[in-house]
């Protein structure tokens, strides 16, 4: 007869019974432990989800710098009248979209510049229907970002 302390090998009835003891409270245990530590990582995967886009910063903090940097660059301050045209116009007035006139097309052109360059600037402000939307969606554009833009498409065809 042999003990080896929490098993008593004379009676092998006693010892399965010992050992399903011993797996059922490791079972339990760890069903325990495992939620609580699997917990944190999927509330922090929810929060991550579900956080806000923006954030704020004090007057002050070193946050502050930044965003005032990538505030300018995103509205259109600071870039120069081909890369505005390019990424608000390019796509209409190189292919003629929605009767758009071509960039250079002196005869596409012709009839607009002789309405004057007020009209030009107004109907780039407002749009013409169907096909012109207001701004030529370049809403980052200040109004003489747009003229600059306007100004650029009529000195090509006034060459």
């Amino acid at each position: 007869m042999y003990n080896l302390g929490f098993l008593d090998l004379a009676d092998s009835g006693k010892i399965v019974v010992k050992i399903e003891k011993i797996v059922m409270a490791c079972l339990m245990l760890s069903t325990l432990l495992i939620p609580a530590v699997n917990a944190n990582t999927v509330e922090d995967e929810i929060a991550a989800r579900i956080k806000k886009a923006g954030s704020v910063c004090v007057d002050g903090a070193d946050c502050a710098q930044a965003s005032v940097s990538s505030a300018v660059a995103g509205t259109g301050g600071g870039n120069s009248v081909q890369t505005q045209y390019d990424s608000a116009c390019k796509t209409c007035h190189s292919m003629g979209v929605g009767g758009a006139p071509i960039f250079g097309d002196k005869d596409a052109w012709k009839d607009r510049i002789a309405k004057g360059e007020d009209a030009l600037y107004q109907s780039v402000f407002n749009g013409i229907a169907p096909g012109m939307p207001a701004r030529g969606l370049c809403f980052t554009c200040t109004d003489d970002d747009l003229k600059a833009i306007v100004d650029m498409m009529v000195a090509e065809v006034s060459k």
